[in-house]
């Protein structure tokens, strides 16, 4: 079955707090809601209200794709811009 198979991921939690810089606490990360209506600008701005407000990092619904009103090329700029803010806000890498 499944589980006797799978070996696992192919890294472990150790390179994700490496590649993050953080230790000796929970990552805390979400999804970002609501997944649909938003602009690509306002989705960047959750991303940022997120990340600045202590997240390590965010996560895009999986069927948020790319949609009429908000494109995926548009919304990873915003979210792009809105992470290189958080960093340099909070001193933090950001993921």
């Amino acid at each position: 079955a499944y589980s006797k198979t799978f070996q696992g991921p192919p890294h472990g939690i150790q390179v994700e707090r490496d590649k993050l810089n953080k230790y000796g606490r929970p990552l805390l990360g979400c999804t970002i809601k609501p997944k649909l209506g938003l602009s690509a600008k306002n989705y960047g701005r959750a991303v940022y209200e997120c990340l600045r407000g202590g997240l390590d990092f965010t996560k895009d619904d999986e069927n948020v794709n790319s949609q009429p009103f908000m494109r995926w090329r548009d919304r990873f700029v915003f979210c792009a811009e809105a992470l290189f803010k958080a960093q340099a806000e909070t001193g933090e890498f950001k993921g």
